[in-house]
């Protein structure tokens, strides 16, 4: 067992995304050779349906709750720590579990209530395929957990507290002596950004390869656990609704399959992958739910027009039954979404991460609904916008301000933080990377933003627009110009009522703030600045970074 629980081991790989794995090697993806096969099959000890993949991998299935109690790679076990298994949520409980073989295939299946878990087992192939049907919230999240024994893959990445004994906030941020924040959230990616997470020690992988989340809430730039670690052990994570941070109400039916694979050190064959994966093996399983390829239908769009170029574009599919996304060329805007559950779906065009467009569209099965070029509206587009000046960019991220990339894997109280306070002069030049990126009731309110005007444009009324992209305890900006003018504090929007800015994401629902500010307002003087000030208003929050607060996307004075 390499490393030892008091001091961190470097590791090759921790967290890949598509692009990072596209060369690397992999054993027992489903399209590669077959390995030696001679053992494959199952056995029933008594307590555990036992599964052999003739290859390199023995894993368990408890027969009274489903758990996935063992998993042997090369001889060594992996599964476990502090006596929990592997399973959906926290367990199950006393469920039915049964075991067919049909041919090269093993499935074992699940049924807990109303909901049905399945794990697959191929011969030859070092993975395990698993599904998880949900019904309805008689079970509350849905959560598949692969515990890892500790010490088998240590690191000390933002994920991963086993050497940050300090508690920040709750029970699940945590500070390391060198005033460095960790936590089991600081993931940093978007589901659009990765295929698989785990950990390698540069001769064995473990990952969890994700499923394409068609039944998952929160689109494609959701932010959830992924993976962490800590002196009892590790855990991958596939996450579908975890209720935290949520812009969607949850969605119900069969997901997957999503797959744990054990590799010789590095990635997961990209055959795996979400995009590339076939399962025509399952299609007579009986998986509850199962919607084969033929019960699917394709969405292809010949380009987008309209877009600004500079950014890059994703379009994605949604309604109450399913989600999905995929980015859009960068050369004219083509985009195709293939694997599509029949029905009508919202179709929506992001610039970054702000919708820009939306249009409707209905897939059929068996077919591909081909779309005319769409035409991104000017005014979809803020940035279109004509503006005196602008501090940030229409993109609905806090991408540019000031702690915004640390703020994905790390707690506002981060060592590495710059500081949360400071005013902006506007002309500077750095207006944007001066300005923070959150802005709470009890940290940094009131912050000061200096800018001139000409005579002329002293001499008229304009609109001030603020956009975030979340907010915490419905915070939210009110402003005053020159000590002069007070707006009026605005409404909150429908934002998700959970942590969010502390936990690394910033995804909430997007929304603009509109001020109409009188000319009587501005200083006449155009040799002095005008100053704004913003002040986070609320009556919810406790205090500090748990205040009522929010998440800047953009800020403009229009012309």
């Amino acid at each position: 067992m390499p490393g030892s629980v008091n001091r961190p081991v470097r590791r090759r790989t921790l967290v890949l995304g598509s692009a990072a794995a596209a060369g690397a090697a992999a054993l027992g993806g489903p399209l590669a050779p077959a390995a030696s096969a001679a053992g494959f099959g199952w056995s029933d000890d008594g307590a555990n349906y036992v599964v052999d993949t003739g290859a390199n991998l023995v894993f368990k299935v408890s027969k009274t709750n489903g758990d996935l109690t063992s998993l042997v790679y090369r001889g060594t076990e992996y599964q476990g720590y502090g006596g929990k298994n592997s399973h959906i949520e926290s367990g199950l409980g006393t469920s039915t579990v049964t075991l067919k073989q049909s041919g090269s295939t093993i499935l074992i299946s699940v049924a807990y209530g109303t909901l049905r878990h399945y794990y697959a087992a191929r011969s030859g192939e070092n993975n395990i395929y698993l599904w998880t049907n949900k019904a309805d919230t008689s079970v509350s999240a849905t959560r598949f957990i692969l515990r890892v024994k500790a010490g088998l893959f240590l690191n000390d990445e933002p994920d991963s507290y086993t050497y940050a004994p300090t508690t920040v906030e709750a029970s699940d941020v945590f500070r390391k002596a060198d005033g460095q924040t960790r936590s089991k959230h600081y993931s940093r990616l978007r589901v659009i950004d990765y295929d698989h997470v785990g950990w390698s020690t540069g001769t064995v992988g473990l990952w969890i390869v994700r499923s394409n989340h068609e039944k998952a809430s929160g689109g494609p730039f959701y932010r959830s656990l992924l993976r962490h670690q800590s002196a009892d052990g590790g855990g991958l994570y596939e996450i579908l609704y975890y209720g935290e941070n949520q812009t969607e109400a949850q969605r119900f039916g069969l997901q997957g399959p999503y797959v744990i694979a054990l590799t010789d050190g590095g990635a997961p064959s990209p055959s795996l992958y979400h995009g590339a994966l076939t399962t025509p093996w399952a299609d007579g399983l009986g998986i509850a739910g199962y919607v084969p390829a033929s019960g699917r239908g394709r969405v292809a769009g010949v380009g987008i027009a309209g877009r600004n170029t500079a950014y890059p574009y994703t379009v994605g599919l949604a309604n109450p039954e399913a989600q999905y996304w995929t980015p859009a060329r960068a050369s004219d805007g083509w985009f195709s979404l293939a694997g599509v559950l029949p029905g009508t779906y919202t179709l929506t065009v992001y610039k970054g991460e702000l919708a820009v467009c939306t249009t409707s569209v209905t897939v059929a099965a068996g077919a591909t609904t081909t779309l005319n070029t769409i035409t991104v509206p000017s005014s979809g587009d803020p940035g279109n916008a004509s503006a005196i000046w602008r501090i940030g960019e229409w993109d609905g991220t806090p991408g540019g301000f000031k702690n915004a990339a640390l703020m994905t894997y790390a707690h506002p109280s981060d060592v590495r933080a710059a500081s949360w306070t400071g005013n902006v002069v506007v002309g500077s030049g750095t207006e944007t990377s001066s300005f923070p990126c959150y802005l709470w009731k009890d940290v940094n309110s009131g912050i000061l933003v200096y800018f001139r005007l000409t005579a002329a444009q002293a001499a008229a009324a304009h609109i001030l627009r603020i956009g975030v992209t979340t907010a915490y305890a419905n915070g939210r900006p009110q402003v005053t110009v020159n000590d002069a003018w007070t707006s009026a504090a605005p409404s909150p929007p429908v934002q998700p009522s959970t942590r969010s800015l502390t936990v690394g994401s910033y995804r909430g629902n997007n929304h603009t703030f509109t001020y109409s500010v009188p000319a009587s307002a501005w200083l006449t003087d155009t040799s002095r600045y005008n100053t704004l000030r913003i002040d986070v208003v609320s009556g919810s929050g406790t205090t500090s970074y748990l205040s009522a607060g929010t998440a800047i996307d953009a800020i403009d004075l229009l012309a």
